[in-house]
């Protein structure tokens, strides 16, 4: 369950520049979409893989729920987990969980 959640967090993890909506992804599709039909071959390539990329992406914009699932099982063990492994506060923290998730656990900064 820890695995699963840090994997989580880990991929919603927020990019640098501005965050992409799924109204913005599905926007750029269509423009890719449509300068495909006139793209040189290299233009070509360059397209279909940037429209992989964003098809990942938006299947992604759409999980907030399973992190929130995820994010309810990990405060139910994490800190049973914490003491078993001796992991401190300032561990969870630097690998990316939030520090009010840490305190929904109690994890605090004592640990």
């Amino acid at each position: 369950m820890v695995r699963n959640y840090l994997e989580a967090l880990e991929a919603h993890a927020p990019k640098r520049g501005r965050r992409r909506s799924a109204d913005t992804v599905d926007a750029r599709l269509a423009t890719i979409e449509d300068e495909l039909a006139v793209a040189d071959p290299i233009r070509r390539l360059k397209l279909v893989q940037e429209r992989r990329d964003l098809t990942a992406e938006r299947e992604t914009l759409g999980e907030p729920q399973e992190l929130v699932a995820l994010e309810d099982a990990f405060v139910e063990i994490a800190a049973s987990y914490s003491d078993r492994h001796r992991i401190t506060y300032q561990s969870w923290r630097e690998v990316g969980v939030p520090s009010a998730v840490l305190g929904q656990a109690g994890i605090s900064r004592s640990r």
